[in-house]
């Protein structure tokens, strides 16, 4: 494995980017290396200016890019038990890198940026047929709420691009669809009453739990008799309940519950089948808690959409990755990428990068030294892909 891949990597797992945090002494550290090469990086910012996307191309105007995306935000390590700093580079003697975001997915970008040297000469040598984009995204973590503004600037300043490899975690192996997923919160609103009088108020978290196995029935529902398709590790449809909240005292009838639920739904399918049933269901219990408390209430509020994503197999990316890998076609995941926001934007995408999926978001997070040089020479191979 290079050495300043490895050194790269280092650099970026020191800054702390949990999704909580700002991203910008990255964003702005990543800046200053590109500019090293003479390369201009362009940023926009959420609404606060906390924390920014980055975009750089690389070849002459006008070349169509082939974009290399990643996410610069990584999950919290609270309450994991992680036997070393997860915010410093380790090394286990074993190949293996540690660190929160080694493989999802600052692993990915530190290939990237080992390659800017390359790409930068080939450049400067006027060699490139195709440029190169590096997209730099934030808040991937919680929904993808930061590439939509960096695509959006894409398209203002009217960049062609003729595709997009996001370096998600997969080994090296192509993903060339995967699932789109919406997260949603109810709040259900009761009567409290004191316990030794339960029929004058309104059980908020009774409610709420008639409201949630309505959705565990409509997901076994999709499980038993849904729509599948066998390119997926889950192939079909899914639901679940992941945060519950509500009750201040076992002695007290609980006025308020909330609740999150998410769907994550197969290309072609239509996750508002799902969630307007369970509002059709709240509709009917609303009716109950009113009869007893007329200011009863139950909302549900979309929270997260990230659209599924289906590659084109007619794409230029779509053939440079199956030519480079020696591969026709790929494998579809049940979970959700950036790519399903760049596909629904119009530009075409595969998912391929360095680590494994099962190693993102745990304790002792960490990636093989073996896919980092694979990645690396795999960037390295694209880019003789490009040239003239």
């Amino acid at each position: 494995m290079p050495n300043d891949a490895r050194s790269l990597l280092a650099e970026l797992i020191r800054f702390d980017t949990t999704s909580r945090y700002s991203n910008l002494k990255l964003i702005e550290w990543v800046q200053a290396y590109l500019a090293g090469f003479g390369i201009a990086g362009r940023l926009t910012y959420n609404d606060d200016g906390s924390k920014a996307n980055l975009f750089a191309r690389i070849g002459a105007p006008g070349l169509p890019l082939v974009v290399l995306s990643g996410h610069t935000d990584v999950v919290p390590v609270d309450g994991q038990d992680w036997s070393r700093p997860p915010f410093e580079l380790g090394d286990g003697g074993d190949g293996r890198l540690y660190g929160r975001g080694s493989a999802d997915m600052k692993g990915f970008i530190a290939c990237v940026l080992a390659r800017v040297p390359l790409f930068a000469a080939l450049a400067a040598d006027g060699k490139l047929a195709q440029g190169i984009g590096i997209a730099l995204s934030y808040d991937e973590e919680v929904g993808c709420l930061g590439v939509g503004r960096l695509i959006d600037g894409l398209q203002a300043d009217g960049e062609n691009i003729a595709g997009c490899l996001v370096g998600e975690p997969t080994s090296m192996r192509p993903v060339i669809a995967h699932k789109g997923i919406a997260h949603y919160r109810c709040k259900v609103k009761g009567r409290a009453a004191h316990s030794s009088l339960t029929p004058q108020g309104v059980n908020a978290i009774e409610y709420a739990a008639r409201l949630i196995t309505h959705i565990r029935k409509l997901a076994d529902a999709e499980a038993a008799f849904g729509h599948r398709q066998s390119l997926y590790d889950v192939p079909f449809t899914t639901m679940q309940t992941g945060l519950v909240h509500g009750g201040v005292a076992c002695n007290i009838v609980p006025a308020d519950c909330e609740f999150m639920f998410e769907c994550r739904w197969l290309p072609g399918d239509d996750p508002q089948r799902l969630v307007s049933s369970v509002s059709d269901y709240a509709a009917n219990l609303l009716l109950e808690m009113r009869a007893v408390a007329p200011e009863a209430d139950i909302v549900i509020e979309p929270m997260v959409y990230s659209p599924a994503f289906e590659s084109d197999p007619a794409s230029a990316i779509r053939q440079y990755v199956a030519s480079l890998c020696g591969c026709d076609g790929g494998s579809g995941v049940a979970y959700t990428t950036e790519a399903g926001l760049f596909s629904q934007a119009g530009i075409p995408c595969v998912v391929l990068g360095p680590g494994s999926i099962e190693q993102a978001h745990r304790p002792d997070e960490y990636i093989e030294a073996s896919q980092l040089q694979a990645c690396y020479d795999w960037l390295g191979a694209l880019a003789n892909k490009l040239i003239k």
